[in-house]
């Protein structure tokens, strides 16, 4: 019984056959995350969504300070906090709480200028019966061209 060359394999074709296995070519997967970060690169600035308002105009430009809590009140009527929107009859709760534990009890106001002036009026006396100290209301300022006229 003995064992004759031809029934095993060699070992330069057993090496040959390991080696194309061994290596993946990138380079279509490397175009292909490149063409998904184009994609998302583009896509990214429109995806940024916020609260249309068009905001009165004043001479002066008032920001609100770093501080303080940020109502935004849309044409439509809506109070938003942030990106959710609070129904005006739990606004004074959640003004509420959030002011709980807070010091400084600030609120400014940015509300959309074709908004009634009643309405304006209703969430600023909403946010003084919260407790509120202070309200300040957000502006835009005149363009250039606007004071010229």
């Amino acid at each position: 019984m003995a064992l004759s060359a031809q029934g095993l394999p060699s070992v330069s074709r057993r090496r040959q056959v390991g080696t194309h296995l061994s290596e993946i070519n990138v380079t279509p997967f490397i175009d292909v995350m490149l063409v998904l970060l184009v994609i998302f690169m583009v896509t990214a600035p429109m995806m940024q969504s916020g609260i249309g308002i068009n905001l009165p105009q004043a001479e002066t430009d008032t920001k609100p300070a770093e501080e303080g809590l940020t109502l935004t009140v849309s044409k439509d009527g809506y109070v938003h906090i942030g990106d959710s929107t609070i129904n005006i009859n739990l606004l004074e709760r959640r003004l509420a709480e959030y002011f709980a534990n807070r010091t400084k009890k600030v609120v400014y106001l940015q509300a959309d200028k074709d908004l009634p002036y009643g309405v304006v009026v209703r969430i600023m006396d909403i946010t003084k019966k919260a407790g509120i100290e202070l309200i300040g209301i957000i502006t835009e300022p005149i363009d250039v061209k606007d004071k010229k006229r």
